[in-house]
């Protein structure tokens, strides 16, 4: 795929408002899916949610800041990277479909964070990331395949099952699901990454693709075997409402860059450890918000939501429409 954009966002005229299948000719997705299908895959795997998300149902949302230092500004003339403090609101969650999950359920990986940074005219900007590096496939249209691959596979089927069929023609999508972290100390004690390239544009017009990545100023930590067996369902959010009223939690923000060779369109493929990184700032988290099962159900998260200065330089960042079918239908 060519480095040039062509891309725009998802319209703000259609944000928490009636979508229709007509819709996805305004803007581009690029593929055949389409957002309601793709969240009843969702459904399909952890079952139809009428009060949570389709996906990463399970979560708690805290209030912080981004401190952007001075290199954040030579990368992007965005609002936000101008070495001025913006609020912001961060989603920490687990990756199910299912309010209930204990945190210490395998399918409780990967974690979650997404960010909204309220910049200083009003509007917002929106990233989702991650705690693995990489997502299972490509494209839309490929992680709908495996999700009713996944739902169609319980324990009264037949081997080999939809699951083992595509996951052997998928090795990467298998070695998603087979290469996830234990269950972490803390949210706070997780690496985060945005696996979607942006591409960025400073004020001198010059451009520079990346990919996020959050990482805890306290390293990353994870529970033995022991700790695991003794956990609580909810120790991850017990956890942090202790952390984030004993002091600020602290991660650095930064910014990896791509070599020649790496795929910018291809969220699957993680770019390899060695390739450069720019620390733009810090993300601070400072204090939980009081009401959060009624906060998350009205957040609403657009990866594709952004401000001047970054653009979509991979299709899948095109899934917002999806958030926007998850959002409605858990307002019904």
């Amino acid at each position: 795929m060519s480095q040039e954009n062509k891309y725009r966002a998802f319209p703000d005229d259609k944000i928490g408002k009636n979508y229709s299948e007509d819709d996805r000719e305004s803007f581009p997705i690029q593929q055949n899916s389409t957002p309601a299908e793709l969240v009843d895959a969702l459904n399909l795997v952890f079952g139809k949610q009428t009060f949570g998300r389709a996906v990463h149902a399970k979560g708690i949302v805290l209030r912080g800041r981004f401190l952007p230092n001075q290199l954040a500004s030579t990368l992007s003339k965005a609002p936000h990277f101008q070495n001025v403090a913006v609020p912001i609101t961060a989603r920490f969650s687990d990756f199910a479909g299912i309010l209930t999950i204990s945190d210490t359920d395998p399918l409780a990986s990967p974690r979650g964070l997404a960010l909204k940074f309220h910049l200083p005219d009003g509007a917002e900007t929106d990233l989702v990331t991650h705690s693995f590096n990489g997502f299972p496939v490509a494209t839309i249209d490929e992680f709908r395949q495996l999700l009713i691959a996944l739902g169609s596979s319980g324990p009264d089927v037949a081997t080999p099952t939809p699951a083992d069929i595509y996951l052997a023609a998928h090795p990467i999508a298998k070695s998603f699901l087979e290469s996830q972290h234990p269950p972490p100390v803390s949210y706070a004690t997780l690496s985060y990454f945005g696996v979607n390239s942006f591409k960025f544009t400073n004020a001198q017009g010059e451009t520079s693709f990346g990919r996020y990545q959050i990482v805890p100023q306290t390293g990353n930590q994870f529970l033995s075997e022991e700790e695991i067996a003794r956990a609580s369902p909810n120790y991850l959010a017990d956890e942090i409402l202790q952390r984030v009223a004993d002091s600020p939690i602290r991660f650095n923000f930064r910014v990896q860059l791509p070599e020649p060779e790496d795929e910018i369109d291809n969220p699957s493929i993680a770019w390899p450890n060695t390739r450069k990184t720019i620390d733009i700032g810090i993300i601070e988290i400072t204090e939980a918000v009081p009401d959060s099962a009624e906060v998350e159900r009205d957040l609403l998260f657009l990866p594709s939501k952004l401000p001047a200065g970054i653009e979509p330089a991979d299709p899948m960042i095109y899934r917002s429409p999806a958030y926007v079918i998850s959002y409605q239908r858990r307002h019904q």
